[in-house]
């Protein structure tokens, strides 16, 4: 049943209601006294826990002219990895696959055809074993794979599986084809795996696996290894996250004066639109802020003082901390952050060609750079591939999928699937 007018007006009437008292303009002034007063540097317990990396600044580019501006780097590599979500089975078996890939612009149909694919399992059958783990090698050489027996865990089975194939796949593509990248490696989403830091303030559970499990530490040190190899070979490397939720600023900053925005890409969604005299939103530029250098959240694990999870780190402490800046479009009304090590951003001409490239890319795309829309093209696995595989697992495994009521109320063919 759909909802009758009348329902809808109620509805309307209820968030009228909630919204009594909450003013657009209140919350536009927080922002500029927090953009203002808060972050050069933000502090929390006396130590800066953000600071920008030269000037605090916004700019605003005019779109035309960063689209038709030569790109700063002559050749781009896009990095992704996608999954088909995690999966449980009658026999007890979650499990879920990634499948990683690498685009390039201009195109290189070889590297595009190259694929890493990681399978993880978690089973609470203590008995269970995955018959072999090691990579192997298919395709004539260009799909490396491998099956993964995830960590066991009372809950959060699925959020294991999910976060350890994902940036398995995705680290390890990117270490494989890391000497082909001549200029610019942009990953698709952060610079290190969030999802597998977060569990360190999510759960007591994930927190003891992250620091007591090699499995997971493996995956982080992964990433510590490819900055490394960047900063060895001099290529620049970056972070494009389409879909930032971090709150972490908002947490610190929540602490010392008014926040009341949802979260961080909101704020700077604040205090980078740009409205005329009527209010209206101007879509002629793009907004964008400095540079900042981050110790705070998640990012705090590779701060110069901190423990990176006891991995070792072969460069100067400090090359590895997470810096970024937020672009944010009026065309569509969002927000991208770009991550990259502090070991690029440390130099100003650099941080400032890593500004024009994103610039550059998402002025003529409309969205992320193309080369990170090129590898999310290669490595999706859309629903149909999605149910193909689920098919064929269930006969490998010989066990059906576990179904619960909202896999039949949202359109999952039972019948098909049994």
């Amino acid at each position: 049943m759909t909802l009758d007018p009348v329902h809808v007006d109620g509805i309307a009437r209820l968030a009228g209601r909630v919204g009594e008292g909450v003013d657009e303009d209140d919350h536009a002034e927080a922002a500029e006294t927090v953009w203002a007063d808060f972050l050069d540097p933000l502090y929390r317990d006396g130590d800066p826990v953000l600071e920008p990396l030269g000037e605090q600044c916004r700019e605003k580019v005019p779109i035309d002219a960063a689209a038709l501006r030569e790109a700063p780097f002559p050749t781009q590599h896009g990095l992704d990895s996608g999954t088909i979500n995690p999966t449980t089975f009658k026999n007890g078996l979650v499990l879920d696959v990634s499948q990683a890939a690498m685009a390039a612009v201009p195109s290189d149909l070889d590297l595009h055809r190259a694929r890493t694919i990681v399978m993880t399992a978690h089973s609470n059958d203590d008995t269970y074993r995955i018959g072999q783990e090691d990579w192997t090698m298919h395709d004539e050489g260009y799909v490396r794979e491998r099956a993964l027996h995830a960590p066991s865990v009372d809950r959060y089975e699925q959020n294991v599986v999910h976060a350890l194939a994902l940036y398995l796949a995705e680290s390890e593509h990117a270490r494989e084809q890391a000497e082909i990248v001549d200029d610019l490696l942009i990953l698709d989403g952060p610079l290190y795996p969030t999802g597998l830091l977060k569990w360190g303030e999510r759960d007591t559970e994930l927190a003891d696996l992250l620091l007591e499990d090699e499995r997971p530490r493996d995956v982080v040190e992964n990433y510590v290894r490819l900055v490394e190899t960047f900063v060895d070979r001099d290529v620049p490397l970056v972070g494009f996250i389409k879909n930032s939720t971090a709150k972490a600023i908002t947490r610190v900053v929540r602490e010392k004066a008014n926040a009341p925005w949802a979260n961080d890409n909101a704020f700077f969604q604040r205090v980078l639109a740009r409205r005329d005299g009527s209010g209206d939103l101007r879509t002629d530029a793009l907004t964008a802020t400095g540079w900042f250098r981050s110790r705070v959240g998640t990012d705090r694990v590779m701060a110069a003082d901190g423990d990176a999870l006891g991995i070792d780190r072969r460069l100067d402490p400090s090359a590895y901390e997470v810096s970024f800046f937020v672009l944010y479009d009026p065309r569509d009304d969002l927000c991208y952050r770009v991550e990259a090590p502090y070991a690029f951003t440390a130099d100003e001409d650099t941080r400032e060609a890593l500004r024009l490239q994103v610039l550059h890319d998402v002025a003529g795309e409309q969205g992320p750079p193309l080369a990170v829309a090129k590898a999310d093209e290669l490595a999706h696995i859309d629903r149909q591939a999605n149910e193909q595989l689920r098919r064929r697992i269930e006969r490998e495994l010989g066990s059906d999928r576990h179904l619960e009521y909202d896999d039949k109320r949202w359109g999952v063919d039972v019948e098909e699937l049994v």
